[in-house]
């Protein structure tokens, strides 16, 4: 029996794919569950309509992620913070305050999105990336004075 799948089903499909599977399979489990719906003429067309769908809303946020990546070319974020006779910083900058200040600047990005292998605990320049999309990255200068 032909089944448009409905949910991901472990060892059967992902969400959307049209799989054969045996009649008291489909039956007793993947229709009865709610995981799959029998593929009649309408099932698979409404199936090729919202795959075209989430196509269409995955390259939208594609654009708008190079967009805010054009934005954010040559941002720099300054932090001022305290230190010792040698340079060396008392505490760091983390993602979390690089993220509150670009929210300042008018930038909304999550701190998750923010790549740093460690804390900057030292005074300086710094180039920064941020995973906007999967495809898609920005690099932003940040720059650590003494206070």
């Amino acid at each position: 029996m032909k089944v448009v799948l409905l949910k991901d089903v472990k060892g059967t499909g992902k969400k959307g794919d049209i799989k054969e599977v045996a009649d008291g399979y489909a039956k007793n489990f993947l229709i009865k569950n709610g995981f799959a719906i029998v593929a009649t003429a309408a099932a698979l067309n409404n199936n090729a309509r919202q795959k075209e769908a989430d196509a269409y809303h995955k390259e939208m946020e594609k654009q708008d992620a190079i967009a805010l990546s054009n934005k954010l070319k040559g941002v720099n974020v300054k932090f001022a913070i305290k230190c010792g006779e040698n340079g060396k910083t008392f505490g760091s900058v983390t993602s979390k305050e690089i993220s509150e200040k670009l929210k300042t600047l008018g930038y909304d990005i999550d701190k998750r999105k923010i790549e740093l292998l460690q804390p900057l605990k030292t005074i300086g320049q710094y180039q920064i990336t941020i995973k906007l999309h999967p495809e898609v990255t920005a690099k932003i200068e940040v720059e650590i004075a003494a206070q």
